[in-house]
Parts: structure tokens; sequence; C-alpha cells
């Protein structure tokens, strides 16, 4: 039986570590061991990371919606309630953008959200 060389395909996969580790400072971009922990490390925080930037982009979108209601005299948790029961059917994304680059429209909605709260 023939003899198999394995050689082509661990430099197939050390070479695709080291692209991966581009980048990287020292060893890390270098050595195969160092690079492959790194990566693989790397991967588990972007993993991670892609939930909680949903979770900080929420955290922000409230917190500029509050800034500007709270400037119209109303806190955000009443607000939000009585856009629901408005029946205004805008998310927190563009009420937050709406706050912070246009502000005479944003202060329109929380007119109207005033009147429907009674």
């Amino acid at each position: 039986m023939a003899r198999v060389k394995r050689g082509t395909i661990t430099h197939k996969r050390h070479k695709s570590i080291l692209r991966d580790a581009r980048g990287f400072v020292g060893g890390r971009h270098r050595l195969i061991k160092s690079a492959k922990e790194t990566v693989m490390r790397a991967g588990r925080y972007a993993y991670r990371d892609r939930r909680v930037r949903k979770r900080a982009f929420r955290q922000l979108w409230i917190a500029r919606i509050n800034a500007g209601v709270r400037a119209q005299g109303m806190t955000y948790s009443r607000f939000m309630e009585a856009l629901i029961k408005a029946g205004i059917a805008l998310d927190r994304r563009s009420l937050s953008d709406m706050a912070v680059n246009d502000l005479e429209g944003f202060n329109q909605v929380v007119a109207a959200v005033k009147a429907a709260a009674g």
C-alpha cells in the first residue's frame, strides 16, 4: 500500500489560520499555535458581540428618545405607553433618529402622543 503524505493538507490548514490572523501583533500572526488560539478567541468574541451590538444600539436609542421626551416634560415609559395607545407605529430606531436629526418632527410626535393620552 502506498504511503500518504499529509503535508499539503496541513499546509493548507495553517495557511487558512494565518490568513485569518492578519493584522494581529507579534507572534499571533506568525506562529501557528498562537495564531490559532487568537483566531478562535476572536471568533468567539465576534459571535458574542453580534448579539451585544443589538442590545447596545437599543440602549442608545432609548437614551436618545428619553432625552428628547424629557425636554417635553414626559418620561420615556409614559411616552412609549401613550405612543402605543395613540396607534403611532414608529419604532425606537426611527424615533431616536428623529430626536437627533429632526427635532421639530419629533416634537410634533410628542405633542400628538400627549393629546391622545389626554
